[in-house]
């Protein structure tokens, strides 16, 4: 990609300052439409754009009134499935490019991607076949272990619009995993006796009695979380951008730190977690917060590749970070039984270690690339903070209602009513009758993809709830270890890691859930601390190599390697790849997951506050002068033993650390390193390159 495109999208230069355009004005819906897997298809016109606008209105109010009254679980997930599906076959194509939005007639006329007669045929089987569940709903519950050939029929049916559905919004690859495990599930009595998970295999009868008859497949809890938790905060996130939220976070952002050396950096941070509360997406994320930020992070210094990575890891960690943090997060809350402000609670260290780790990062590049502050045209802090500070009220709505009592539910609810009259102290985004339904579109535009996802993933739940699968998997699993809870670990990491290249985040978590999860509690470990190491390591899967979404947008904004661009963004998010180990290998872990007494929460955060120090300056080449390898060897290695938080392993990783703060002062000394603003020659090397390939 040409730095035509990128080189100043986001910012404009005017007399030596940069002024900060809004994101969408910058071109960053063309680029998230292009590297967000879960986004629209098709850019409708007329008849189908009206129809499903009036859908979506309808939708998301149904939501909101759910809130204040409550109907029958299966009821409220069935319709609710129904008219989501039936929305996802009008809104995403079925086969070809998702960029071609249009194409020229014989006659030379322009008319849109709108939906074709198959389309509109598949929206209508939806509300059948979910329809005539509920049209029969008292006999068709009493038939679940029994059902009849119409039962079957529509239950066939729905299966396969959901896998179509699914694969229309992220790919092949899930609906295919899907068809694996149905298969399974007819075909186990077929497994040879040594694979070790073979069963009696189950006819069609009660492969659909299971999942489409009850609250265990189709409608199990990954769909409710859908059809509640998820299309609420859709709502209240759209809302929120519409009340001009974004452009405000971005703008306290950089009035806050923009003008120091390493300013740039920590500003796009704080801006990709704030934006995170606005998005719940962490590529997305990347692509609006790159739109506007590349270019102060380019003027400041920061190479492209470098540039991407600061970009991604803030995407990123938006979605690991509360208030908002994402599915999985909610599907946590649901499988334990607890409120989802506990689930908050259960990240809140761990964030903030995964913004220590990105800070301390910064700091090192600041040095290492001599970067320089940016003088960025915003109104003062103070004044943005005196104007709109009322932007940050409604979240902070959220956690205070949660703390009080009330349901996740009710408290969204009355923060999405608080941001919509908020929004009439701004002349500019007053939240008006089109802003309120465009609003309410965008919120179940947004739950489309999750709710086909969710429905698909709960099908996997059925099969392994009927077969047992997960804990033949968990003890192959422990086998494989020699019972060895690192090693267990270990395996467990790189299969989710694995699993999440090829599906999204919300599936990754709950396959991982029900699969690999098992495994951890047969080995004692607790099942909170056990689902927040999978959530974590599904979440992260966004920026692994080879397939991460966040780094490769990033790197189209920055025009930086792609891969390079990974591998940096792999870099700053390392922490987050180490803590959930501290989760899972010891007791005093979980004192990272707010467990344990004030005094146990206080030693684990301390101590892993030091391991993260450590972790950031063997991969950021910098202590109090460039570092080299021997002292970077010895704070790496210093870093895992700390992260193990067993006294014994934590004295031990201590003097570890001491010893390579000694050679590095050492070094300097010897050598005569007194400068500790400079860089090292390979560091402006490095830099020369980075330089070179902006002016080309």
């Amino acid at each position: 990609m040409s730095n035509e495109r990128t080189g100043e999208r986001g910012g404009e230069r005017e007399s030596g300052r940069v002024r900060l355009q809004d994101p969408l004005a910058a071109g960053a819906e063309d680029l998230i439409e292009e590297f967000e897997a879960e986004r629209p298809a098709r850019r409708l016109d007329g008849f189908p754009k009206t129809l499903l606008s009036v859908a979506g209105v309808t939708l998301s109010c149904y939501a909101l009134y759910w809130v204040l009254n409550p109907i029958s679980a299966q009821v409220y997930r069935t319709s609710f499935l129904a008219l989501a599906l039936a929305m996802t076959f009008l809104l995403y194509r079925a086969w070809g490019s998702s960029h071609e939005v249009s194409r020229e007639t014989d006659r030379g006329e322009r008319r849109r991607d709108n939906p074709g007669v198959t389309d509109y045929l598949f929206a209508v089987l939806s509300i059948v076949s979910l329809g005539y569940t509920l049209v029969v709903f008292d006999e068709f519950v009493r038939r679940a272990a029994r059902p009849d050939t119409l039962d079957l029929v529509f239950g066939v049916l729905t299966i396969l619009l959901v896998l179509e559905a699914t694969r229309r919004t992220v790919g092949w690859i899930l609906p295919a995993i899907c068809a694996a495990f149905l298969a399974y599930a007819y075909l186990g009595a077929l497994i040879p006796d040594w694979a070790r998970i073979g069963h009696v295999g189950y006819g069609p009868n009660r492969i659909v009695g299971q999942t489409y008859m009850g609250l265990e497949g189709l409608f199990g809890v990954p769909l409710d979380v859908a059809a509640t938790y998820l299309v609420l905060f859709t709502i209240y996130g759209a809302v929120l951008e519409y009340s001009g939220a974004g452009k405000y976070f971005i703008d306290v952002s950089f009035a806050t730190f923009g003008q120091s050396r390493s300013g740039p950096g920590r500003t796009t941070t704080l801006a990709g977690f704030l934006l995170g509360t606005v998005s719940g997406s962490g590529t997305a994320t990347t692509v609006t917060l790159g739109s506007v930020a590349w270019p102060i992070l380019r003027r400041a210094g920061y190479p492209q590749a470098e540039g991407g990575g600061v970009l991604a890891a803030a995407g990123i960690g938006a979605i690991l970070s509360p208030p908002t943090l994402g599915a999985a997060a909610f599907i946590i809350a649901e499988f334990l039984g607890v409120s989802y402000l506990q689930v908050l609670l259960y990240a809140l260290i761990p964030s903030l270690l995964y913004y220590l780790g990105i800070i301390l990062a910064i700091e090192a590049d600041a040095r290492r690339f001599r970067t320089q502050g940016v003088d960025i045209e915003t109104p003062p802090l103070g004044y943005l903070l005196w104007r709109y500070g009322y932007h940050f009220s409604s979240l902070l709505l959220i956690v205070v209602l949660m703390a009080i009592g009330l349901s996740p539910f009710r408290a969204v609810f009355y923060a999405t009513i608080a941001a919509f009259l908020l929004s009439f102290l701004s002349r500019e985004y007053r939240m008006g009758p089109r802003r309120i339904y465009d609003a309410l579109v965008a919120g179940a535009m947004g739950v489309l993809p999750v709710a086909a996802t969710c429905a698909a993933a709960g099908i996997i739940v059925a099969v392994v709830t009927l077969t047992g699968l997960g804990l033949k998997l968990s003890s192959l699993i422990i086998a494989l270890a020699g019972g060895a809870l690192i090693l267990t670990a270990l395996y467990s990491a790189v299969a989710i890691l694995v699993l999440g290249l090829a599906v999204p985040v919300t599936a990754s978590f709950i396959i991982s859930a029900v699969v690999i999860a098992p495994a951890f509690t047969e080995l004692g470990v607790p099942t909170f601390a056990a689902y927040m190491f999978v959530f974590y390591y599904a979440v992260l899967s966004e920026v692994s190599p080879p397939t991460a979404l966040a780094a490769v947008a990033a790197s189209a904004i920055t025009g930086g390697n792609a891969f390079k661009t990974m591998m940096l963004t792999w870099k700053y998010t390392l922490p987050a790849f180490l803590v959930p180990f501290a989760f899972v290998l010891s007791p005093n872990g979980q004192g990272l997951l707010l467990q344990g007494s004030l005094l146990q929460i206080g030693l684990t955060f301390l101590v892993s506050s030091i391991a993260v120090a450590a972790l950031a300056v063997a991969t950021g080449a910098w202590l109090f002068g460039p570092a080299r390898l021997p002292e970077r060897v010895l704070c790496g290695a210093a870093g895992l033993l700390l992260l193990y938080l067993e006294p014994f392993w934590v004295g031990i990783g201590l003097g570890v650390l001491a010893v390579g703060v000694i050679v590095h002062l050492v070094g300097r000394r010897v050598v005569g390193e007194t400068d500790t603003s400079g860089a090292d020659p390979a560091s402006n090397l490095e830099r020369t390159v980075g330089e070179t390939e902006r002016v080309e």
